[in-house]
C-alpha cells in the first residue's frame, strides 16, 4: 500500500491545497451563475475574491474524470466498480450514475421503481405506504446500499428525496477553487455579418429579420478576471468515511479514490471553460494532518484494482459491476 494509513487513522479532516495559474497569459473566466454573473465577494482584510468553481461543479468534474469518453467505460484502474447504466428509449444512446449530476438521484435512474424499490428495501426504508410511520433513519445502512452499487454516490453525496426525504448522503469528498486579489478585465468584440452589416438593409429586400436572430454586425461584452493567486482546495472528510460503518477494504478504497480523483484532476481537469485553462504551478500541499503526503497518481492507481477486487470478494460490490437499466418513453 502506498497511503501511510497510520498517519490518516485518527484524523477527521484531510485538507490539500493547490495553486493554480493560467496556462496563458493572465486572465481567467471564473464560473458564472445565471442569476449572478460571476460570484465575486470580499474576504477578511478587504481582499477582493471571485469564485473560479463550485462545490457542486468541482463534484461532477471530479467524476468524469473517472470516465474514459473514448471506450465509453470508466477509467481502466476503476475496472470492477459497481456504476448504473442506463439505456435511453430505444435511441442506443446511455447514460450512468457517473456522469449524472445527481448521481445515483438522476430521475433517469429513480425512474426505474424496481431498481428505487431494491434500493430502498436494501437500505432498510419504509415503502412508500409506510413513510408516515417513520421511525430512527439508519444512515449508515443507506451509505452500504449506495456504496453497493454506486461508490461515487457516497463519496460524493446523494439525495434520494424519492426514496425518503431524510435520505441524504453528504459530500465526504469537496473542493473549490477561488481567486484572492482579483479585479475584473473587461473586453469585448463584435460578430461582423459580411453580407448584411445592418438587418434593416435585409428588410428593405423583403426579409423581416432582427438582430436577435443574429443577423447584422453584433456586438458583446466580455468580463474575465486577473488575481494575484489562484487556489484549489480539497476537503476529504475521514470522520465520515468512518461513521458509516463500511468493512476496511471499503474505507480505504473510498479514500483511495479520493486521493486519485484530486490527483487526475489536477493532471487532466483544469480545461474548465474555453477561456479558463489553468495549470498547476505548485505540487499538491496536504495542510492536514501535517506531514502526510498524497501519494503519485501512478501509485494510487496500482492500488485501485486490488481495492475493488477486495471489495468484490467480500459481497460489498452488487453481483454485476453494472447495473443495466432502461428509461422508456412510457413510465
Amino acid at each position: 500500500m502506498t497511503i501511510d494509513w497510520q498517519r490518516i487513522d485518527d484524523t477527521p479532516r484531510l485538507l490539500m491545497e493547490a495553486e493554480l495559474k493560467p496556462i496563458q497569459g493572465s486572465r481567467f473566466q471564473p464560473t458564472g451563475f445565471p442569476d449572478l454573473g460571476a460570484a465575486t465577494y470580499e474576504a477578511p482584510g478587504k481582499v477582493d475574491m471571485v469564485l473560479v468553481e463550485s462545490a457542486q461543479s468541482m463534484a461532477n468534474r471530479m467524476e468524469a474524470i473517472c470516465w474514459d469518453e473514448a471506450s465509453a467505460s470508466p477509467h481502466s484502474a476503476l475496472k470492477g466498480m459497481p456504476y448504473v447504466s442506463v439505456t435511453l428509449w430505444d435511441s442506443g444512446d446511455t447514460t450512468t450514475s457517473i456522469l449524472e449530476a445527481h448521481r445515483l438521484n438522476s430521475p433517469y435512474i429513480m425512474r426505474d421503481e424496481g431498481f428505487a424499490d431494491k434500493l430502498r428495501v436494501e437500505a432498510g426504508m419504509p415503502g412508500r405506504k409506510e413513510r408516515e410511520k417513520v421511525g430512527e433513519f439508519n444512515r449508515a445502512a443507506l451509505a452500504r446500499a449506495v456504496f453497493k452499487y454506486d461508490p461515487g454516490s457516497v463519496l460524493h453525496g446523494v439525495f434520494l428525496e424519492k426514496l425518503l426525504g431524510l435520505a441524504r448522503l453528504q459530500r465526504c469528498l469537496s473542493g473549490f477553487i477561488e481567486a484572492s486579489n482579483s479585479s475584473v478585465a473587461d473586453s469585448g468584440g463584435v460578430k461582423n455579418d459580411r453580407i448584411a452589416p445592418s438587418p434593416g438593409s435585409l428588410r428593405q429586400i423583403g426579409l423581416e429579420v432582427s438582430a436577435a436572430e443574429g443577423y447584422g454586425n453584433v456586438p458583446f461584452h466580455r468580463a474575465e478576471y486577473t488575481a494575484e493567486l489562484i487556489t484549489a482546495y480539497f476537503n476529504l472528510d475521514l470522520a465520515q468515511i468512518r461513521a458509516y460503518g463500511l468493512e476496511e477494504s471499503a474505507e480505504r478504497f473510498l479514500v483511495t479514490l479520493a486521493l486519485w480523483k484530486v490527483r487526475k484532476f489536477l493532471e487532466t481537469g483544469l480545461r474548465l471553460r474555453t477561456a479558463c485553462d489553468l495549470d498547476v504551478c505548485s505540487d499538491l500541499e496536504v495542510t492536514r494532518p501535517e506531514g502526510f503526503v498524497v501519494p503519485p497518481t501512478r501509485d494510487l492507481e496500482d492500488d485501485l484494482p486490488g481495492l475493488i477486487g477486495a471489495c468484490a470478494s467480500e459481497g460489498l460490490f452488487a453481483d454485476q459491476p453494472v447495473t443495466e437499466l432502461t428509461f422508456s418513453k412510457e413510465k
